[in-house]
C-alpha cells in the first residue's frame, strides 16, 4: 500500500495567523496518526509563514510513523534538519519568498551543489529524496549523485488530469519504470486530491509514498480530519 504522509503546513499557516498556539500543531499530528496517516511531512520555509524551525523537534519527538521535512537545502535548513535527524528530507528547487513549489531538480546543472547536500543527510542517517520533474535525464541524475528516492512534482498531472487522464499520467508513468530500474524509491506529491489520487496509484504501482497538505486540510474543513484522512486512505488502497 502506498503510505500516506500528511503535511501540515495550512494548518501551521492557521496556527501563525493568531500569534497564538491554537491549532496545536503538535496534538494535530498526533490525531493524523491516530486517524491512520503514516506520516507527518512539513516545509519550514526561510520566513517561517508555516512551520517553523522550532516545531520540528517537537514534531520529531511525537511522531510514530514517519516524519518528512521538506524544503530547499541552504546552510540553515541543513544545520536544522541535522539536528533533528528525520526518517526522510525531501529537497525542493525552491527559492526565497517563492509561493509554493512549482518545478523540480535540475540534477544536472546542479549537480555538485546536490552532491554535498546528499552527502551530508546521508551521514547522518535520513534519507534523501529529490522533488523531480517526470524527465528521464534528471531522474537519471537523481541517482547518479546519491538520492534515495525521487518525489515526482504532481502539479502538471493534477492540471491535466481534468483534461485527460491517460495523457497526464503518461510521462509518470513512463518515467517511473525507468526509476525503479535503476534504483530509486518513488514519491509524489503537489495538487493532488481525492479526486485524482486513485488515479494516480493505480497507474503508478511503484508509488511508495504520497505527500498530502493543501487539499487535505481543504477537505477536512468540510468533512472533519478524521473522515478525510480515512477517505485518502481508502483511494491508496
Amino acid at each position: 500500500m502506498t503510505r500516506l504522509s500528511v503535511n501540515l503546513n495550512k494548518i501551521a499557516l492557521i496556527r501563525n495567523s493568531r500569534g497564538s498556539n491554537f491549532p496545536d500543531l503538535i496534538e494535530v499530528a498526533k490525531d493524523c496518526e491516530r486517524f491512520g496517516a503514516q506520516g507527518i511531512t512539513v516545509h519550514p520555509r526561510p520566513d517561517e509563514r508555516h512551520c517553523k524551525f522550532s516545531d520540528l523537534q517537537p514534531l520529531k519527538d511525537i511522531c510514530t510513523t514517519e516524519f518528512n521535512i521538506e524544503g530547499y537545502p541552504d546552510r540553515h535548513f541543513l544545520e536544522e534538519v541535522i539536528k533533528v535527524r528525520p526518517h526522510q528530507c525531501t529537497l525542493v528547487p525552491d527559492k526565497p519568498g517563492q509561493l509554493t513549489s512549482d518545478h523540480g531538480w535540475n540534477t544536472v546543472a546542479e549537480k555538485d551543489f546536490l552532491i554535498d547536500v546528499i552527502s551530508q543527510l546521508k551521514q547522518n542517517n535520513i534519507r534523501v529524496s529529490l522533488f523531480i520533474d517526470a524527465d528521464k535525464k534528471m531522474i537519471e541524475g537523481a541517482a547518479k549523485i546519491g538520492a534515495d528516492r525521487i518525489e515526482y512534482y504532481t502539479g502538471p498531472y493534477a492540471k491535466n488530469y481534468t483534461i485527460n487522464p491517460e495523457t497526464a499520467i503518461k510521462e509518470i508513468k513512463e518515467t517511473a519504470i525507468f526509476a525503479q530500474q535503476i534504483g530509486l524509491a518513488i514519491n509524489a506529491g503537489h495538487d493532488l486530491n481525492l479526486d485524482n489520487l486513485k488515479y494516480l496509484k493505480d497507474n503508478l504501482p511503484q508509488l511508495d509514498e504520497v505527500s498530502i497538505g493543501h487539499a487535505l486540510i481543504c477537505d477536512a474543513i468540510y468533512l472533519g480530519l478524521e473522515n478525510t484522512i480515512r477517505l485518502y486512505l481508502n483511494r491508496l488502497q
